[in-house]
């Protein structure tokens, strides 16, 4: 398996894991990764949980997240979740070169999920002009997501040094696809074999995505958990996440119901190419990657 795209099925489903590459967090321009990914973390138990990782908070400097981007080809309908980072980082925006090397071009993707709109999920929406780049696409989003961006709560939530990135991306990407934009009210099939699911917390109108063919699921979670850390330790939130305690409402719902109902799992910042399942342990869960 390379690092750029896995191809897997999910029942006549055709998916793949697709890379747009990665970003490091690390001080100064964001805090330590234990500070940034588990921010209300008591200091004595944070320092275990690490060590299960072969990591330390005090040495742990760099956090080198991978996004990962999911692309569903279901027969009927060539869907993309989330567009990557586009040119944030000179590491990031590698998804259409990806997509082509798979054999895919924007072109051919006629339907755009955005989970929510923060830069790594939704700033490959348009190149460096502001042109859409999946141009023959509609796109779907949740209506309290592009309610919160565009009606000027998130300059009014978001605190002075992160806010202007993230409404830098937003005031960017959203116009262009206002005319091919269906806003989401409801856990709805957004295409046959595709439902859009409430998961509020990380940002209002976050959605993770539910993909059934056949008798099988693959369900992608977006920022409901960042790190594997997440799920032996829920309660503890990052420091992007809006509503805490949401987050911890509706990640243990759906940590819930993946390790219930055995279903396949896509992470978008986990080790590519974050696929997995979610298992029980005692009253919290683990992580088993299929690697």
């Amino acid at each position: 398996m390379n690092n750029e795209s896995y191809s897997f099925k999910i029942g006549a489903f055709n998916c793949i894991a697709v890379s747009d590459g990665s970003h490091t967090y690390a001080p100064p321009n964001f805090p330590p990764p234990s500070t940034l990914l588990f921010a209300n973390a008591p200091g004595d138990i944070l320092g275990q949980v690490l060590a299960g990782y072969g990591l330390s908070p005090e040495s742990w400097m760099e956090w080198n997240s991978p996004y990962i981007c999911l692309y569903v080809d279901t027969g009927e309908h060539r869907v993309l979740v989330d567009t990557g980072a586009g040119n944030l980082a000179p590491t990031t925006g590698k998804l259409i070169q990806n997509l082509n090397a798979c054999g895919i071009t924007p072109p051919d993707i006629d339907t755009v999920i955005i989970t929510h709109v923060h830069p790594d999920h939704a700033g490959g929406i348009t190149d460096d002009n502001g042109k859409l780049l999946f141009s023959e696409a509609r796109y779907f989003l949740w209506r309290t997501k592009w309610d919160f961006w565009t009606s000027g709560q998130a300059a009014k939530t978001l605190d002075e040094h992160s806010g202007e990135v993230l409404l830098q991306i937003a005031r960017k990407n959203l116009p262009p696809i206002k005319e091919r934009l269906e806003l989401l009210d409801s856990e709805i099939e957004i295409v046959p074999g595709i439902q859009a699911i409430s998961t509020p917390g990380h940002t209002p109108g976050h959605m993770a995505v539910m993909i059934s063919s056949g008798n099988e699921k693959l369900l992608c979670v977006s920022d409901v958990v960042l790190h594997p850390a997440h799920l032996e330790q829920p309660d503890w939130s990052c420091i992007f996440d809006i509503d805490p305690r949401q987050v911890v409402v509706t990640r243990k719902q759906l940590l819930d119901r993946a390790a219930a109902e055995k279903i396949l799992v896509a992470a978008f910042h986990f080790p590519f190419p974050g696929l997995g399942y979610i298992v029980r342990q005692g009253e919290t869960w683990s992580w088993q990657s299929i690697n």
